[in-house]
């Protein structure tokens, strides 16, 4: 098992792999893999911590029910594999500023949060506002031949392409 420890793993192997666990889904639960749902779920379960019952009556939580579901557990299982992941290939390390960003913009951490919360909160923006993520369009959509995943798909890959070149060209 010589691959579980390679630091980079095959994408063609990878890509093969979710899509048997995108079959599985549908196989054994009847849903598609998605993640975006969870980050907003478990902002209405902290957000029902202090506002109690009430968070029960907005529209989208009575549509999204506040639940640690399947989904919630595959995100923590996304989060715990990764872990497991770079220990086994010795890749693990505690950096709060990744080489590229450093040689970029400076080994300071301030603004590498800033960065990191200001595209996770424009991330999770655009992912209700589509209603679903890379992985409900990306994988889990197009593999249905959904035409608006198809469309999300190819936008994920456009914004991804303009968000690099702005970040590492003009301000590297």
């Amino acid at each position: 098992m010589e691959y579980l420890t390679a630091v980079r793993w095959s994408p063609y192997a990878v890509g093969i792999g979710i899509g048997i666990l995108s079959w599985l889904s549908f196989l054994i639960s009847r849903k598609p893999i998605a993640c975006s749902t969870t980050f907003a779920k478990t902002s209405g379960m902290i957000e029902k911590l202090f506002r109690g019952k009430k968070v029960d009556l907005k529209p989208y939580y009575q549509k999204e029910k506040l639940a640690v579901d399947w989904q919630w557990m595959l995100v923590v299982g996304i989060i715990i594999g990764s872990y497991i992941s770079a220990r086994l290939s010795g890749d693990f390390n505690r950096q709060w500023v990744p080489s590229v960003w450093a040689s970029a913009f400076g080994g300071g951490p301030a603004l590498r949060i800033a960065a990191a919360l200001a595209g996770g909160i424009l991330l999770g923006f655009g992912a209700r506002w589509a209603d679903g993520c890379t992985s409900g369009h990306g994988i889990s959509g197009t593999m249905q031949l959904a035409v608006s995943s198809w469309i999300s798909g190819i936008c994920f890959f456009i914004g991804g392409i303009i968000s690099a070149h702005i970040i590492f060209k003009i301000f590297g």
